[in-house]
This record gives C-alpha cells, sequence and structure tokens, in this order.
C-alpha cells in the first residue's frame, strides 16, 4: 500500500494544488471570467486533465508497465468524481463566498475523460507499434 501511495506522490500533491486554487476566495469580476469568459471552465478542465494524467503515470511507475486495465480507469474516474464533487460540495456548503455549479463538476469530469482517452489512444498507439 505505501509503495503505491508513494508512486502517487505528484497526484496528491497536485490534488492539494486543487483543492487549495479552487476554495481560495476570488476578486469578483461582474460576470466575467478572471481573465475572460469561461476562464473558470477552463480551469476545471485543465485542474483535472492534469490531474487524471498524474494518477495514469503513478499506476504505470506502479505497475512496471503500460498495460492496459479496465479497472484502473475505472479507479480514476470514481476517484475523479469525488474530488470534483467535493470540491463542489466545500463551495456550497463551508466556502460559500464561492460558488458550486454543475458545469464546473462537468468541466472536472470532462478533463478526467480526456486524460483517460488520451491513455487508451496511447495504449494502443503503444501496442501497434510493439506488434509492428
Amino acid at each position: 500500500m505505501y509503495k503505491a501511495l508513494k508512486q502517487q506522490k505528484w497526484a496528491i500533491f497536485w490534488t492539494i494544488v486543487v483543492l487549495v486554487l479552487c476554495n481560495i476566495e476570488m476578486p469578483t469580476t461582474e460576470g466575467e471570467g478572471f481573465f475572460f469568459t469561461g476562464f473558470d471552465k477552463m480551469t476545471h478542465l485543465g485542474f483535472f486533465f492534469v490531474l487524471s494524467v498524474l494518477l495514469f503515470y503513478g499506476k504505470i511507475k506502479y505497475q512496471n508497465n503500460y498495460g492496459f486495465r479496465t479497472l484502473t480507469i475505472f479507479k480514476i474516474i470514481l476517484i475523479n468524481v469525488i474530488i470534483g464533487g467535493g470540491i463542489e460540495l466545500l463551495q456550497w456548503k463551508v466556502f460559500t463566498y464561492r460558488s458550486a455549479e454543475w458545469w464546473d463538476f462537468g468541466c472536472d469530469l470532462l478533463g478526467c475523460l480526456m486524460a483517460v482517452f488520451s491513455y487508451i489512444l496511447l495504449h494502443k498507439l503503444n501496442f501497434d507499434e510493439k506488434n509492428n
């Protein structure tokens, strides 16, 4: 168990960064995004894409191979759902100066699914390369 967590150190660090950044008080922007409209949604998408990539990276390092496992994908999606949902619940009930939004949660999952797609695509390319 310790070895698995040790391989996930970057994902754990990134999760802490995401939790802090998603719950700090931001300056009011009068209905616009921080830099432009939709910046918040792109940020959520990017945060969770990077988190998922780091989770895959830690799992690959732990396994010492690039094996394709459906259970790994399910676990990573589940971890993202829990973290993304937890952030929105914290924003709704604890950090009330932030707004909890379904769209944020949707962008969290979209970022995760983009990483899953990338993982599957890279696995397919790697598998095809070895068989040619």
